[in-house]
């Protein structure tokens, strides 16, 4: 095989408990699947660890051309503050902004145990800089270069390994910024240096300081995480150039983007949108459309035909993804997934393009137990991957949802990781009888069905929510489960939304893994520019557009992409007059490139009838402002390509598929044998009746009485009411 060219693509999802690893044969186009424990103290040892497992299979490590790697390094820093010891040097008489915030509080307003979080740099390393310029750019006081050299010495001594610049409309004029930025690496040799001039450029102070403290204080964590998982790949042979890093937006980013060009924090939800831009690429290429349907073999017509046939028009997709310490929800629309520039993580303030989602303390690691006024409650700690739920046997001994599906009989403790791991139903028994039951007055089985039940309730409800937010008819929307749990608890999910339809892809347990190979590397260049849209000078636009563009061929080459292939989309934020919010508008497909008096035009309807279908309504009489110019850049790379499956002549009959059977309970009361099929077995075209367990290596699918499952041609697994 080494004398093969380079033919592999990979995909890593580091999750809370496990690492998923899908491996595409771009020749082929075969997948394959790792999944190992996830190891939190050092995640790069999981990665490497899955990736061993690949070369072990007889892959050569030199034919690995590609590799993308989702991560929640920067997110597990943050929520364990873990982050660097950073200090901020800010305008002159401005020190006191992140103390002042957005002026606003999260959580109860009538908390009077409040606390705001802690400063990511406090004032004891915050030092003021003597220079000013206006919202125009014009320089009002020049930079006092000697302030700079002070602080630098003071930041020093302090200890101080990452600092921010945030500098009064520095977005308008990024001198002073870059010149601070010389001082300090002379004055402190290897210091991180994030410039709010280029995390950023944007209006709205709190935010872009915000911004910029998150990004200096996970950059050095982000580039000693790279330096050590390089340093593995490279010691095992995976040699390849090609290494990116998902973004929030649903992209990839070389290494060298994440540590070196002001975009760390652009990694901050880089684990959860792998899964959604893997839902939206494989509806846009119609694989397992929200509309599609796949005619039943002539041996399951009569069975088919006995269940009710949904005459909705499926609009589009809910994404679950289940896995071992939240769930995290996605809508997909018109193959797109939502998204948003505004974003909170940690009750922190990050405002650069992310995938719309909502995440949960709700995972199969999120443990259960009974609270100081004896109620039952789950999460939103999570027993991860170490010591794990009790069943591992690795000893936990607080009961998790995981614990609970293995005492309702939805998990085969003989079949888990394809039985590369023993499940021990007794220790689940134990840690539910003991932290739940005995304190609770129940039945083992009862208070897993009250574990199961909250967790199901509380995920229903978080999708409800974001759903009326958002204006999403439920009914008409698919629901497409991953994640190690997410076929587990789909249908009961669904249920309680009156949802009728449910996609569960072929490798659910791996689907995040899978998303790596779905995407494009994408950038994302954002410039203000406050003015009323009527004055805007189309001259002064283009060149603002012609800016961000050059910035963006200079980023790609010195990551060494091709900029020739890049696809250039423009775009304008704009707001009605008195507003505090704007709108992203495209300007794709208008004035072929050109920045006319008509394409502004045709871009301020266009914010009209965006307007009106997110808030309802539509000021067509007032003035409208451009407030940013932004640019994203997509250079696409090949992608897994879905190929549907042939439906044999002669499907193998079903009961060929079945395992055997097992007791499931639904309810704590009721025993109910359910029919066990091994996934890989069904053919294209055969149905499966509840109540059913569908197991495979990476995850098991609940199929309860009144669902039923069939499989479509490209090996999705749908189930309809």
């Amino acid at each position: 095989m080494t004398d093969q060219p380079a033919r592999y693509r990979l995909g890593v999802d580091v999750g809370g408990t496990h690492t998923d690893l899908m491996l595409l044969d771009a020749v082929s186009g075969e997948l394959m699947v790792e999944k190992v424990s996830s190891t939190p103290a050092n995640p790069a040892l999981g990665v490497l660890d899955g990736v061993s497992r690949f070369i072990a299979r007889g892959i050569a490590p030199g034919d690995i051309e590609f590799f993308a790697h989702g991560t929640t390094i920067t997110t597990n820093a943050l929520l364990e503050m873990r982050g660097a010891k950073v200090g901020l040097l800010i305008t002159k008489g401005f020190r006191a902004v992140q103390e002042v915030g957005a002026q606003a509080r999260d959580g109860n307003l009538f908390d009077y145990y409040y606390q705001k979080p802690e400063p990511i740099a406090p004032q004891s390393r915050t030092r003021e800089i003597s220079e000013r310029v206006d919202w125009q750019g014009n320089v009002l006081v020049p930079l006092a270069e000697d302030d700079v050299r002070q602080a630098a010495r003071a930041l020093k001594a302090a200890g101080v390994a990452s600092v921010a610049v945030s500098y009064i409309f520095s977005y308008m004029h990024p001198e002073h910024e870059a010149r601070t930025r010389e001082i300090l690496t002379e004055e402190m040799p290897g210091v991180s240096v994030s410039l709010s001039s280029e995390v950023l450029p944007r209006i709205r102070e709190w935010s872009r300081l915000s911004t910029t403290l998150l990004n200096a204080y996970l950059e050095p964590v982000m580039v000693m995480y790279i330096g050590h998982l390089g340093k593995g790949l490279d010691e095992k042979g995976v040699t390849t150039g090609q290494r990116f890093l998902m973004q929030s937006n649903g992209g990839v980013m070389p290494f060298s983007a994440a540590v070196a060009g002001a975009k760390t924090v652009h990694t901050l939800f880089s684990g959860p949108a792998a899964g959604a831009q893997a839902a939206a690429y494989l509806e846009s290429v119609g694989c397992g459309s929200a509309s599609a349907r796949t005619a039943p073999g002539a041996s399951d017509a009569v069975r088919y035909a006995s269940l009710p046939h949904p005459t909705t028009q499926y609009a589009g997709i809910v994404t679950l993804d289940m896995g071992g310490t939240s769930a995290d929800i996605a809508f997909i629309e018109g193959g797109l997934p939502l998204e948003t520039t505004e974003s909170v993580i940690a009750r922190r303030q990050i405002d650069v393009p992310a995938l719309d989602m909502t995440t949960i303390s709700a995972g199969g690691g999120s443990i259960a137990g009974v609270d100081g006024a004896g109620f039952l409650t789950v999460g939103p700690q999570s027993a991860g991957a170490t010591p794990g739920p009790a069943c591992y046997g690795r000893g936990g001994e607080w009961p998790t949802v995981t614990d609970a599906d293995v005492a309702c009989g939805y998990l085969n403790p003989d079949y888990f990781l394809g039985g590369k791991q023993k499940l021990d139903v007794a220790a689940s028994r134990k840690a539910l009888e003991t932290h739940v039951a005995k304190p609770l007055g129940l039945s083992v089985l009862a208070a897993a069905e009250g574990i199961r039940r909250i967790v199901d309730m509380r995920m229903a409800d978080e999708v409800r929510v974001f759903a009326a937010k958002r204006g999403v008819d439920l009914t008409s929307f698919t629901l497409l489960p991953f994640g190690g749990a997410g076929a587990v608890h789909a249908a009961a999910v669904a249920t309680e939304l009156g949802m009728r339809r449910i996609l569960v892809p072929p490798r659910p347990g791996a689907f995040s893994a899978l998303g790596l190979l779905c995407t494009d590397v994408v950038h994302d260049y954002i410039r203000s520019g406050l003015k009323p849209l009527a004055e805007v000078d189309t001259r002064e636009a283009a060149a603002i557009f012609s800016v961000l563009e050059a910035k963006a061929r200079e980023e790609l080459a010195s990551e060494g992409m091709d900029a020739a292939t890049a696809r250039f989309h423009r775009e304008l934020d704009l707001r009605y007059t008195g507003q505090g919010y704007e709108l992203r508008t495209s300007l794709d497909g208008l004035g072929q490139g050109e920045i006319t008096a008509a394409v502004l035009a045709e871009a301020r309807e266009r914010f009209d009838v965006r307007h009106a279908q997110i808030h309802g309504h539509a000021a067509k009489e007032r003035p409208v402002e451009v407030v940013s110019y932004r640019v994203r850049v997509r250079v696409p790379v090949p992608k897994y390509v879905p190929k549907a499956l042939a439906a044999p002549e002669r499907p193998r009959p079903v009961a060929d598929a079945a395992k055997g059977a097992r007791e499931v309970y639904f309810d704590a009361k009721t025993a109910t044998m359910a029919t066990v099929y091994e996934r890989d077995k069904l053919d294209v075209g055969t149905s499966v009746a509840g109540p059913a367990i569908v197991e495979q290596f990476d995850a098991t699918t609940v199929i309860p009485v009144g669902w039923l499952g069939r499989v479509d041609t490209f090996g999705n697994l749908i189930l309809e009411r």
